[in-house]
């Protein structure tokens, strides 16, 4: 008996699948068709990276080089200094305040200066109401040790000088005294006599109070300038670990009779604070990096609607060649993809120079932390992948037949 043969079953071939290398060919060769469209659209992507990772890379600097700054000048030093009493009026440190403080187990040095009543002009034939707002300090020897003070010119005081009509004068107090330098033929007019000028010291960011002083020895300020020796500030160094505790125990060590009547303070906190200042002005040009980076992103998603629209034909003619939705759908996102990463790279490497321009100029180190590159690609991608999703799965939607009769 005859059978009939069964027709042959169609056989239902799997569609290839993409390695990642052919999808990083295939996206890139839709890119390298318009290149200035990617260029624009890459270049809005950089100057978002950029701006916000200069500002990072900035800020990052000018706080490694306060870091560097407190480092070298420490940042133990401690400030204790007279208050008010009860009633508001001015009260003054013991004598024996100095004394009292070096004998806080953690402190390593003590030091100080004492206010008096002279004047100081660059010659007798000056008005005594015009000081130029310059105090007569008496001061101790190790002072320049105790805050982190050098001398710019001359010398500082010694166990000669201290004891005679010297002075040294602070970096802005000698501008306006006109004194250019130190040695005998520099003399000011100090409490009613002649001062020699043997030093001038450099600003001195710890005790900026010193810039614009006089500042001669304890034992003549006492001796010729009615100095009734009492310190007005005593300068503490303490060990960095201890730093704060000792601070909590200087008002009463200092004066344990009315220690509500002392103040102290960390020199080192200011400078951090102005540092602090700058957040603020950070944030802002944070926000004014990331609107740039939307911006590009815009661009990207631009880019990529207009190149499903342009590519109708190429999109049938890989669907009837067998691409499946997923295919062309991983096809426009690589190529999202990728025109972001090269933006995020241009970006990066923009920042950087950006970064390292401006820290040189200003003398800084020039430090980029890493977390903000990576930071900078990883956002670039993210942005090209929400940018080209819509447009590729627009492309993948696309019916084979539809694409290829578009003109």
């Amino acid at each position: 008996m005859l059978t009939t043969p069964e027709p042959p079953r169609a056989v239902r071939l799997a569609p290839a699948r993409l390695s990642p290398g052919d999808v990083v060919r295939v996206g890139g060769a839709g890119l390298r068709a318009r290149p200035l469209r990617v260029f624009l659209s890459a270049l809005g992507i950089a100057i978002g990276i950029a701006a916000m990772l200069g500002v990072v890379g900035i800020s990052a600097s000018s706080q490694e080089d306060l870091n560097r700054q407190l480092s070298a000048l420490g940042t133990n030093l401690l400030k204790v200094s007279p208050g008010q009493t009860l009633f508001g009026e001015g009260s003054h440190l013991p004598a024996e305040a100095e004394g009292m403080i070096g004998q806080i187990a953690p402190v390593t040095s003590v030091t100080a200066i004492g206010s008096t009543s002279a004047k100081v002009y660059r010659n007798d034939h000056i008005p005594e109401g015009q000081t130029g707002s310059i105090s007569v300090q008496a001061a101790r020897l190790d002072l320049l040790k105790g805050v982190g003070a050098t001398v710019a010119g001359g010398a500082w005081l010694n166990e000669a000088t201290h004891r005679y009509p010297a002075v040294v004068l602070g970096s802005r107090a000698a501008d306006r005294l006109g004194v250019a330098g130190a040695g005998p033929d520099q003399r000011v007019w100090l409490g009613g006599q002649w001062f020699t000028v043997v030093g001038v010291l450099a600003p001195v960011p710890l005790a900026p109070e010193l810039d614009t002083s006089a500042l001669v020895g304890w034992p003549v300020a006492e001796k010729r300038l009615g100095f009734d020796g009492y310190p007005t500030t005593v300068y503490t160094r303490a060990e960095e670990r201890h730093v704060v505790a000792v601070r909590d125990v200087l008002a009463a060590t200092a004066n344990p009779e009315n220690p509500n009547e002392v103040e102290v303070s960390r020199p080192s906190d200011a400078l951090a604070a102005k540092q602090a200042t700058d957040a603020t002005l950070n944030a802002l040009l944070l926000g004014l990096g990331g609107v740039a980076l939307l911006v590009g992103g815009v661009g990207v998603a631009n880019t990529m609607v207009i190149s499903v629209l342009e590519r109708r034909a190429e999109i049938g003619l890989r669907r009837s060649l067998g691409a499946t939705r997923g295919q062309i759908r991983l096809q426009f996102l690589a190529e999202s993809l990728l025109l972001s990463a090269i933006g995020g790279i241009g970006g990066v490497v923009l920042g950087i120079g950006v970064t390292a321009a401006y820290a040189t100029s200003q003398g800084w180190p020039s430090i980029v932390p890493v977390w903000a590159m990576a930071g900078g690609v990883l956002a670039t991608l993210v942005i090209g992948g929400v940018a080209g999703f819509y447009p590729a799965v627009r492309a993948a939607r696309m019916p084979p037949t539809e694409a290829l009769a578009t003109p």
